[in-house]
């Protein structure tokens, strides 16, 4: 069974990944908006892992909207899962038997409740898959511990290929890097070096 998972190149997708790897034939698929070319690095992580990899162009005018909504909230919560639930809607156009992401029990954004499995799954006639959604941060921390080589930083030190990083230039591009600081909380994001062998 063909499996598209929204990969970013950092610890959760590429664990997801690997997870997944026994059961289905799984591509790595990066969604971007074209801003910034972050997602060579997820290419060569998924190539060097052995995985499937595909980019996935989202529609401009999400960003757009995404990037009102946090100017407007003042916060990014409600943006990020916008787009991430436009870029899930994507990743199931594209004919898959199943679409999977690597959020986690504990993440508050993004997340995908119940309900809007359930929808996906029915509308595009395959199955949603959170297969971290069990795992807690500490589990997953050692997982990858055993498992990758990570690079760990701010945001905006590590280049990754996620949409927060996109959504970030733009604001940084229309309001300054002054506005970013005001409206992204500082955390840490992690990209993938290379796994374990073993």
């Amino acid at each position: 069974m063909r499996l598209g998972l929204l990969y970013s190149g950092g610890k959760d997708s590429t664990l997801a990944a690997l997870l997944l790897d026994e059961f289905y034939d799984v591509t790595l698929t990066t969604a971007h908006f074209g801003v910034t070319d972050d997602w060579e690095h997820a290419r060569a992580t998924a190539e060097a892992a052995g995985f499937a990899f595909e980019r996935l162009q989202l529609d401009p005018g999400v960003a757009n909207e995404a990037v009102e909504r946090i100017r407007e909230d003042g916060f990014p919560r409600n943006g990020i899962q916008h787009v991430h639930q436009h870029a899930l809607e994507r990743v199931a156009e594209e004919g898959y038997d199943a679409v999977a992401d690597g959020t986690r029990r504990d993440d508050r954004v993004p997340t995908v409740s119940r309900a809007q499995a359930q929808s996906l799954e029915d509308r595009h006639d395959l199955d949603y898959i959170a297969p971290l959604s069990g795992f807690g941060r500490r589990a997953v921390d050692r997982l990858v511990e055993e498992t990758l080589d990570v690079t760990v930083g701010p945001s905006e030190e590590i280049a990754r290929a996620d949409y927060e990083a996109e959504l970030r230039a733009i604001i940084a591009e229309e309001d300054g890097e002054e506005a970013v600081a005001d409206l992204f909380p500082d955390h840490e994001q992690t990209r993938v070096n290379r796994i374990h062998e073993g």
